[in-house]
């Protein structure tokens, strides 16, 4: 049946991936229509039950995934290709580096560039613990610390270890783009069986409500800054309406596909959130917010080895559930689309190259960008008349930006500007994620029909309409719940996937031999080795005075060493005994022939 619906609707995909997920989709949100109140309530009993149990797993696993990273790209296989060995990388570093923010993270800083930083200055989250003053100070560094916490290497690790792993399986091994193709090493060719599949549909329908939360965040901050300029209502038609254009834009975006729609706005996008940067940092206070990033810098590296497992045990205040841990569990949630979009812009780059450029590069925007609106915040607050914490505190984060820049000059021209980056950002992550989307249904990245690819954009967008619409703040509250459940197997699915690369690419690449060197004789001193001569089991024959080594040792293109002269006791002893120190490089170190 399914097939024939397939046949039907013209589509060019895998009907139970697709059907199933669509079914899943579409039920959630019919239930949640008839009795949200219950729907919340389940998921919320399930989101609390991570948060009570599960905090120190998710605070312990990123940390543990960020070092694996590392070590695989600082080992041998950091030389590996995601691709053929001749393969080079498609896109050039500046536009790989835009694109990458085309995943979605784009939208998370700027809503967030503003509003995290004043919150955590007017409440520390370990003020009690470490006796900071709110508003202060030391406030200012404690806001800044978590904030690049929240944003830097951990972030960026929750989406490059899929990102790699993908990358590695998709255009090394030349499988399937989805999920369960990471599962080969274990599953062989189950991955397209009954098990495969299920892990497929579980991924895109986690994928989906990851991404709405995303949408939902974007379109509020659209909203304020909206109603900030032009006055308009939080009025359930107003929501509709920004969402049916942004998706309008997305679905064009996708049709054209990644060189034509995603690149060429995600150039622009990082250019425009450039300029914008530039403009603050010009009309601010210059030198104060230059000498902020740095120094905010000093802060992230210094707290960070803390922070990268602090669980507020002995505090137990419950600051992490809302903050860290949420953040780490909705991330997680989407890190399979973010992780496949990575590794589809990143072919033909080193497995060094890709985690350098994907941890490294982000996370120092991240620093600069940061670093100029929060110096930018605290000047306002410390130097000057203050009042956009109380703005933030008072009326809710979607404003915060736009309040931060009622205090720069043509407040009027930047918040527009904003307003469009917010939407550029807000089409780029959902044009990425319906191609990674039709990717992970089709199992293959040729082309699809173009009304199956716009219908994953229409799909979310329309998914994200009718929560934060028809049911308020509770759609919005049950989308973010049911986010952190999804994300659970998925962070579980994490350890999977460090063991699954590091097998295959053990199997491809080899196993490391035994590193064959030069093998020394040993070296006596003289007076020693004239006493030996004269005892009968003196075992002089693998020792000399001059420092020398066994001819036929030497590596393959190691550079040529001379054999060092011996004083003529050690002549003597060879001319009076016959034994001349040979060795047979083919066997094991330590097996000696004399003659």
């Amino acid at each position: 049946m399914l097939q024939r619906l397939h046949d039907l609707m013209r589509l060019r995909t895998s009907p139970i991936v697709f059907f199933g997920s669509a079914a899943i989709v579409i039920g959630f949100v019919i239930l949640t229509l008839i009795m949200p109140t219950g729907m919340g309530e389940f998921f919320g009993a399930g989101s609390g039950w991570i948060y009570d149990h599960l905090g120190w797993f998710y605070i312990s696993g990123v940390t543990i995934f960020l070092i694996f990273l590392v070590y695989k790209a600082a080992g041998r296989f950091g030389r590996i290709k995601l691709g053929n060995d001749g393969d080079e990388p498609e896109h050039s570093d500046l536009a790989w580096f835009g694109m990458l923010f085309a995943a979605g993270i784009g939208t998370i800083l700027m809503f967030w560039a503003v509003a995290e930083p004043a919150y955590h200055f007017a409440e520390p989250p370990r003020g009690a613990q470490e006796g900071i003053e709110p508003r202060s100070m030391e406030a200012a560094n404690e806001a800044m610390g978590f904030t690049l916490y929240h944003f830097g290497l951990h972030t960026w690790t929750i989406f490059a270890l899929p990102g790699l792993a993908f990358a590695y399986f998709i255009y090394k091994r030349n499988l399937p783009p989805r999920v369960s193709s990471i599962f080969q090493p274990m599953l062989g060719d189950k991955i397209h069986g009954p098990a495969g599949k299920a892990i497929d549909i579980f991924a895109v329908v986690g994928t989906i409500f990851g991404v709405a939360v995303s949408i939902g965040l974007g379109t509020l901050q659209i909203q304020a800054g909206l109603a900030r300029l032009l006055g308009i209502s939080d009025a359930a038609w107003n929501f509709i309406l920004i969402i049916a254009v942004v998706t309008l834009i997305a679905t064009i975006s996708a049709v054209l596909g990644v060189d034509k729609g995603i690149k060429r706005l995600s150039n622009f996008n990082i250019w425009t959130a450039i300029l914008l940067l530039i403009f603050i940092l010009a009309t601010g206070p210059t030198v104060f917010m230059l000498r902020g990033v740095v120094e905010f810098a000093g802060t992230y590296a210094t707290m960070l080895p803390e922070l990268a497992l602090w669980n507020d045990t002995l505090s137990n205040t419950g600051w992490q559930d809302s903050w860290t841990i949420f953040y780490w569990a909705w991330t997680v949630a989407w890190a399979p689309f973010v992780g496949i979009f990575i590794a589809r812009i990143s072919r033909g780059r080193s497995v060094r190259q890709f985690v350098a450029g994907v941890l490294g590069l982000p996370t120092l925007f991240t620093i600069i960008w940061f670093g100029i609106w929060g110096t930018g915040l605290f000047d306002i607050e410390l130097n000057g008349d203050g009042g956009v914490v109380d703005t933030v505190l008072d009326q809710g984060v979607e404003g915060a930006l736009f309040a931060f820049l009622a205090e720069f000059p043509l407040a009027t021209l930047t918040s527009s500007i904003a307003i469009m980056l917010v939407g550029i950002f807000f089409i780029t992550s959902m044009d990425s994620c319906s191609l990674v989307l039709d990717d992970m249904c089709n199992g293959y990245e040729g082309k699809a029909p173009l009304h199956q690819r716009a219908f994953w954009t229409i799909s979310i967008g329309l998914i994200a309409a009718v929560l934060l619409t028809a049911t308020g703040e509770g759609g919005l509250e049950a989308l973010q719940n049911v986010a952190l459940v999804l994300g659970l197997p998925f962070f579980i699915l994490g350890y999977f996937m460090m063991y699954n690369l590091s097998r295959a690419m053990r199997e491809d690449a080899g196993e490391v031999g035994f590193l064959r060197t030069r093998r020394w004789l040993r070296t006596l001193p003289p007076e020693e080795y004239e006493r030996r001569m004269e005892e009968p089991d003196g075992s002089l024959s693998e020792a000399v005075v001059a420092p020398d080594y066994h001819e036929g040792t030497q590596p393959e293109n190691a550079p040529d060493v001379d054999h060092a002269e011996q004083p003529p006791i050690v002549e003597e002893y060879r001319v009076r005994t016959g034994d001349v120190p040979t060795v047979d490089p083919t066997q094991p170190e330590g097996t000696y022939n004399n003659r």
